[in-house]
């Protein structure tokens, strides 16, 4: 059973939130899209509504971030990571804000971002579904 001590001991659905950042993020082709940077996390249901995807840049110079509702991803243990059913285009042309907008997250980020992935965010229109891929 995972456990503060063990947080890397979660291979079952569980995973522990600090293990999810830096979790790779590929398209449904296998391309590498971006790492999970962070999970913004909802106040009243607390439950996941994005993944903050960094994505781009060289040696942490130019990276962007892009918060994609969090249904959108599905964990496949056999890639190790993340895979969600876009391409590089459509991440390029979502939402994105540089390391220093991050903090600012109000209603009108959300927003923008559900209406660009046209969804209510998070678990409210069921997407791809919340279950993992391959567990």
């Amino acid at each position: 059973m995972a456990s503060i001590e063990s947080r890397g001991d979660t291979s079952g659905e569980l995973i522990a939130a600090s293990n999810v950042s830096g979790t790779s993020v590929y398209d449904t082709v296998g391309e590498k899209l971006g790492t999970v940077y962070d999970v913004m996390l909802s106040k009243v249901s607390g439950r996941a509504e994005y993944a903050v995807i960094s994505f781009g840049g060289f040696l942490g110079m130019g990276e962007r971030y892009h918060p994609l509702p969090w249904h959108q991803l599905r964990y496949d243990t056999q890639v190790g990571g993340y895979v969600v059913d876009l391409d590089r285009n459509q991440l390029e042309g979502a939402p994105n804000y540089e390391s220093s907008d991050l903090p600012a997250w109000d209603d009108r980020r959300r927003t923008d971002i559900d209406t660009y992935y046209g969804t209510g965010g998070g678990y409210d229109t069921g997407g791809l579904g919340e279950r993992p891929m391959n567990v």
